[in-house]
């Protein structure tokens, strides 16, 4: 088995000792307290008061600016949340955390460049939730009636605002615009997570330079004047979409497990 550092995201100080359990590296965003223990999004480079909007991607943009240039290459580093893990087996349930969650790389993963999660589907939306939610989206595309064709640009239409994945497809440079957007139009299901386990610094640079040059193009578009949970988010939800399709794209890639099981329950004391 090879080492691998994983970086484990979290919101509060109070989950460091079951972090420093799973032998990860407590991180810690936005802008609470936490203790000297954790690594920080606020210190060095950093746009750290854009966490609410961003979510993870404040810590990885940190991590880009301050850390990435320090590590060997050929050095797995991966990314997890506190409410998302990484499986060390093949399993998409995990009860015990701290048994199943994964703290090395299998010999198997030699044959890639980068890790990234499971498919999750979006198709076969609850027709309550299309009535709440998506009158203006089925109105953009009602061919959504059918189950086939509530594709990733439906379910986001429907979910963090109509046309919103449209107007930042354009912003994109011309060599990912068309194939993103053919991405959104033609897939009913994504990798999920927002999150990755990479072993070339090159890689991880490019995918960095690529997000956040579009992110800020979006934000001049968007702006800041954001409301509810999943308008507030609206960079780290586009970040979500495009992260599998950039590395389905670029690099040679293994989907993995990731299960969910949040480290404030009281089963992960």
């Amino acid at each position: 088995m090879i080492n691998l550092d994983m970086y484990c995201i979290c919101l509060n100080d109070n989950l460091l000792n079951r972090v420093k359990k799973l032998k990860y590296i407590p991180v810690g965003v936005g802008q609470e307290k936490f203790s000297k223990e954790w690594l920080l999004d606020s210190t060095g480079k950093n746009i750290s008061a854009k966490n609410k909007f961003y979510g993870e991607y404040t810590f990885h943009f940190w991590f880009w600016k301050n850390i990435l240039n320090k590590i060997p290459d050929n050095h797995w580093i991966g990314f997890c949340a506190y409410r998302r893990f990484w499986s060390n087996k093949k399993y998409t349930t995990v009860p015990n955390i701290y048994e199943n969650a994964l703290k090395n790389v299998p010999d198997d993963w030699n044959n890639y460049d980068a890790i990234i999660g499971n498919q999750i589907h979006i198709n076969g939306i609850k027709w309550i939730k299309i009535i709440k939610y998506g009158k203006i989206a089925l109105l953009r595309n009602p061919l959504a009636l059918l189950k086939s064709k509530q594709n990733i640009r439906f379910q986001f239409d429907m979910f963090h605002g109509n046309g919103v994945l449209d107007k930042a497809i354009e912003l994109l440079d011309d060599k990912d615009k068309h194939d993103f957007k053919k991405y959104v139009f033609n897939n009913t299901s994504y990798n999920q997570g927002n999150m990755f386990i990479c072993k070339s610094k090159k890689i991880m640079n490019e995918y960095y330079q690529t997000i956040f040059k579009w992110l800020y193009e979006c934000e001049k578009i968007f702006g800041f004047d954001l409301h509810g949970y999943n308008k507030i988010r609206i960079y780290a939800f586009l970040a979500e979409r495009f992260l599998p399709y950039w590395f389905n794209k670029y690099v040679k890639t293994l989907e993995w497990p990731i299960v969910f099981n949040d480290l404030r329950s009281g089963i992960n004391k």
